[in-house]
């Protein structure tokens, strides 16, 4: 399979998004505990607010590291947009858009996110490896497509 820029630049924006994922439910799990996450969870009205808070670190810390490796990608790419959905919409939307209370961090990884469920994975990953990036060429006008192929 030949790769392309834009199999780079799906490998980078997996990367990025990988890295902040498992950091974030890292941190859930290992430093804060599921009880303190249950805990703002259940300050929010959340209900569940254990079982979300075991699901939002298994989401985040499970998608970032799937992410890395580009594995079960679109899977990865929807759990974690569906959290920074939530997110975005139950704690960040009402104090606007900017840092560091505002939603525009959660706002870039729930686009990102959904970005790579759109995209697939590119060449560079384990589902490329086992045959499932369920990459689909695409008709492209014709200037574009002797492009392509001059590269």
């Amino acid at each position: 399979m030949r790769t392309t820029s834009i199999d780079r630049g799906l490998l980078l924006l997996r990367v990025a998004l990988g890295v902040v994922f498992v950091m974030h439910g890292g941190q859930k799990l290992f430093v804060m505990g599921p009880s303190t996450v249950a805990g703002f969870l259940a300050s929010l009205g959340m209900p569940f607010p254990y079982l979300n808070a075991l699901l939002v670190t298994a989401a985040e810390l499970g998608g970032g590291l799937a992410l890395l490796a580009g594995a079960f990608t679109r899977v990865a790419g929807l759990l974690t947009a569906f959290t920074m959905a939530v997110a975005l919409t139950t704690v960040h939307l009402a104090n606007g858009f900017f840092l560091p209370a505002g939603f525009e961090y959660t706002f870039t990884l729930l686009v990102a996110s959904l970005a790579v469920v759109m995209t697939g994975p590119g060449a560079y990953s384990v589902d490329a490896r086992l045959g499932r990036s369920g990459r689909v060429e695409r008709d492209v006008p014709a200037v574009v497509s002797d492009y392509r192929h001059a590269a």
